[in-house]
């Protein structure tokens, strides 16, 4: 028996989830992706948890441990969700000064409005043109054409395409003319992305900042104090070593030395988390500063972490080459 996942949130989740699903230009259901969220989920949960209780981790830590990666599953599927509608509304606004520059040599030549929009949609578009076919469509069925474009201007989370839309619709209510208004929103909307792409450019030093000082110089400090710990527990070993019976207090009774509580094992597995953290929001502000968009840093985040751990080991290895004389004298 097939479980129907969408009665398990409420009506307003489904609605927004619905939303999110056709702005991202997904084919799926939302009982489908709630499938695959909450299916998911449970099973990470189970495969992180029953994995580390094999291994030894207390069963609550475990356990605890396994929500925590069920969460970040959640988590990951709703940032990807948000990176799909933002690369698709990224494609279309790229091809969206040449499609109203085609809609108006069409509007020039006779054509009705609703026949210039179908006519411009060209095959290069791609998912574009699918939702300008599907708009003429339904004004073919008998819908008012302010609707149909209202409608297209829904599919996407642009304010470039809705204040276009918009701009049309007065246009048609009021009068005007619409061949010289799509130009004109034509060369607006290059003009805008010709701005965006001069900040970028202009930004792009902080960006080459924010990518060295979490890809290169925090795993180079992680490693530093990673081969520190290493020699002063090395040390300490051999310390104890010659002093079985401990060692004396120094000046004011307190006061003893005693070796240090961090392990090597336990601060290198603390600076593989931090350096993925560090190195994935960086990936993420970097995108922020340099389009204004942070989840279009997704591409980047599994190279930034991978180069984030290169560097700390290979930091970790010639360090470890070089005050190997320590361990050895130890």
């Amino acid at each position: 028996m097939a479980i129907n996942f969408e009665r398990l949130v409420s009506r307003s989740v489904a609605v927004w989830l619905s939303r999110e699903i056709d702005l991202a230009g997904l084919k799926i259901s939302v009982n489908k992706l709630l499938e695959y969220v909450i299916v998911g989920g449970v099973a990470v949960l189970v495969i992180f948890a029953f994995a580390l209780f094999f291994i030894g981790i207390p069963t609550i830590e475990a356990f605890l441990v396994g929500i925590g990666a069920a969460g970040f599953f959640v988590a990951f599927t709703y940032v990807y969700l948000e990176y799909l509608i933002d690369k698709r509304k990224s494609k279309m606004e790229e091809i969206l000064p040449d499609y109203f520059q085609i809609t108006s040599a069409n509007l020039r030549s006779g054509v009705a409005l609703d026949r210039a929009l179908l006519l411009a949609s060209r095959p290069e578009f791609g998912f574009f043109s699918d939702d300008i076919k599907d708009m003429s469509r339904r004004v073919f069925g008998g819908e008012t054409i302010d609707k149909a474009l209202t409608a297209v201007g829904q599919k996407y989370r642009s304010y470039q395409l809705t204040h276009s839309i918009r701009m049309i619709l007065e246009a048609l209510r009021f009068g005007g003319g619409l061949a010289d208004l799509m130009e004109q929103i034509a060369k607006e909307v290059r003009s805008q992305q010709m701005v965006q792409k001069e900040v970028s450019g202009q930004l792009f030093m902080y960006s080459i900042f924010i990518a060295f000082a979490g890809v290169i110089a925090a795993p180079v400090l992680y490693g530093l104090t990673g081969q520190m710990i290493t020699v002063t527990d090395t040390v300490w070993k051999g310390i104890l070593a010659s002093n079985p019976g401990g060692l004396p207090t120094v000046g004011v009774s307190f006061l003893k030395p005693s070796p240090p509580q961090i392990t090597p094992g336990a601060y290198r597995d603390f600076s593989l988390v931090a350096i993925a953290v560090i190195t994935g929001f960086a990936s993420l502000i970097m995108s922020a500063i340099s389009s204004g968009s942070p989840v279009k840093g997704l591409k980047y985040l599994p190279v930034f972490i991978l180069a984030g751990f290169v560097i700390y080991f290979i930091v970790l290895k010639v360090l470890g080459l070089l005050f190997a004389g320590i361990g050895a004298a130890a």
